[in-house]
């Protein structure tokens, strides 16, 4: 089961995102911040692209977006 880290930056294993449906309210902060990480449905609420994995490269922005979502709809765990 993959671990879920609360605002913790791990150094080892591949990160996954996971935008929650239930807390999304649409805000789009984090297709601004990281938009190779996510999209926007027709409602304008976030989900992650494609199934959610973070390349090395991205595991910034998708800290940035996570940490400025008002919502707390982000999650990401290490995989």
């Amino acid at each position: 089961m993959p671990r879920v880290i609360q605002g913790k930056r791990s150094m080892s294993g591949k990160l996954k995102i996971h935008v929650d449906q239930d807390k999304c309210q649409g805000h789009a902060r984090c297709k601004a911040l990281a938009p190779e990480l996510f999209e926007l449905d027709e409602f304008g609420n976030a989900h992650e692209a494609g199934d959610g994995s973070v390349p090395a490269d991205l595991e910034d922005k998708a800290w940035l977006a996570k940490s400025n979502c008002p919502e707390i709809a982000i999650e990401i765990t290490e995989v």
